[in-house]
């Protein structure tokens, strides 16, 4: 006896829809996944790409680590898996259907055999009578049964909660939905960060694929604001934000408050607050240490500024009134970083106020340069996060589905009660199809009650 040849279509069907797929598949995501949270996506910081070499970065880059969640390798996964699951649940979804649909409703001796809860309780009464008191009984406690007669022999069949087996499905589909909203998001929607300096406006953005989008409308900063600890750490900075079409405020979206947690959304398009900084001007001198060759700086925002002795030098945080920091000081007060000629960093306080202690400072590290502040320009800016997802709601829907798939898979399962009534002997047998210790009590207590049942005087 031979084997028939599988063609190709056969064999490609048997690879969608093997378990060891969905195995492969699941780990490769998983895996992955935590590539892409130790890596930074979208642009790294320049404190991460200096921890790595080059020849990392440029791989990093080629495999598309830096935004893997877009990358078509990661999307080609995750086509995979929905082709794999729309595969298993193809082949096996007829079997259960026909279980739900066109179950077996007479008790044969094979289907008694194989039943693993079974009783049989002995009647002196006539058939009929005996049949109409247990579909009376099954009907109450149990499940409306389905009758037949063979040859003089009665059959009931009932069931409890048939569809509970299609659970497996809805969690297959919600996995599906799932994935098709994820897929919406990436290839229609998009994530980008924009800076909106106080009383400016944007109307574009600037893309991960560096390229411009026009947002359709245009956002005004009207103001921007931060709450403080008593450590000056930031407590709470908020954005007061306008939208305007065609030059005109867009009405009930006037002066929205923009905080952490509460973004604003607009056209689909959600507007989270990210950072903030100064977009001002920060005004120093800088000379040697006796005093000599003085020289003018004015630093813009979180730029740099070359200084006369080859170091460079970029503001990190300033404030008005260093005394909230430093009792006993006063006046204005920034926290610079320098980067020497040689690559060293260093980071330190320049003083309006206290210029022996810029002096004493320059002294105890070298030669100088001597770094004075003479105050800021402020204006502060807002850092928003720009984000549109047109397939979170898809998403939700898949997520939803899911509770409920999962939920039916959990805790609910297929009863099922056989009785077969036959000269004078009710032989009764069932079967769950899952949590079979739950259900043989359950059984157990159907056939007590039966058996009190029959035994009645009528």
């Amino acid at each position: 006896m031979t084997t028939p040849k599988r063609n190709f279509l056969h064999s490609l069907w048997d690879f969608f829809c093997s378990l060891k797929l969905t195995m492969f598949l699941l780990i490769s995501l998983a895996i992955l996944s935590i590539i892409g949270t130790v890596i930074p996506q979208g642009v790294p910081p320049e404190e991460y790409l200096a921890q790595i070499s080059p020849a990392k970065i440029k791989l990093y880059k080629t495999l598309g680590f830096f935004d893997m969640y877009h990358s078509w390798w990661f999307i080609l996964l995750l086509y995979l898996l929905t082709s794999n699951l729309i595969s298993c649940s193809i082949k096996r979804l007829p079997h259960i259907w026909k279980i739900i649909t066109l179950p077996v409703t007479i008790m044969s001796d094979g289907l008694e055999k194989s039943l693993a809860n079974q009783a049989t309780i002995k009647s002196s009464n006539e058939s009929t009578p005996v049949k109409e008191r247990v579909v009376a009984f099954l009907s109450a406690e149990f499940a409306e049964p389905v009758v037949t007669e063979v040859d003089g022999t009665w059959h009931l069949f009932a069931q409890k909660t048939p569809w509970c087996r299609l659970s497996v499905y809805f969690v297959h589909l919600s996995v599906i939905i799932i994935f098709i909203g994820a897929m919406i998001g990436s290839l229609i929607g998009f994530k980008s960060f924009v800076n909106i300096p106080e009383g400016g406006s944007v109307s574009k953005i600037m893309l991960r694929s560096e390229k411009e989008l026009d947002l359709g409308f245009s956002l005004r900063l009207e103001k921007f604001s931060v709450a403080k600890y008593a450590n000056g750490a930031p407590k709470e900075f908020k954005s007061i934000l306008t939208v305007l079409e065609n030059g005109k405020p867009v009405p009930g979206y006037t002066n929205v408050r923009v905080i952490v947690n509460d973004p604003l959304t607009y056209k689909g398009i959600t507007f989270y607050q990210s950072s903030y900084g100064n977009a001002g001007n920060y005004f120093f001198t800088v000379s040697d240490l006796d005093g000599k060759n003085p020289v003018s700086l004015s630093i813009a925002g979180q730029s740099s500024v070359n200084l006369p002795d080859g170091s460079s030098m970029h503001v990190m945080e300033a404030t008005k009134d260093v005394s909230q920091f430093s009792p006993g000081l006063s006046g204005p007060a920034a926290q610079v970083e320098l980067h020497t000629a040689d690559g060293k960093a260093e980071s330190f306080v320049v003083y309006a106020n206290h210029p022996e202690l810029n002096i004493q400072h320059a002294r105890q590290h070298g030669t100088g340069p001597v770094i004075h502040f003479k105050g800021a320009e402020e204006l502060m800016y807002t850092g928003l996060q720009v984000a549109k997802d047109p397939g979170v709601e898809v998403v939700w829907l898949g997520c939803f589905l899911m509770v409920i798939g999962i939920y039916a898979a959990f805790f609910m399962s297929h009863r099922r009660i056989w009785v077969r009534i036959q000269n004078g002997s009710v032989t009764i047998g069932g079967n769950a199809s899952k949590n079979q210790g739950a259900f043989q009590q359950t059984f157990e207590g159907l056939v007590d009650r039966l058996k009190s049942d029959l035994t009645k005087e009528k």
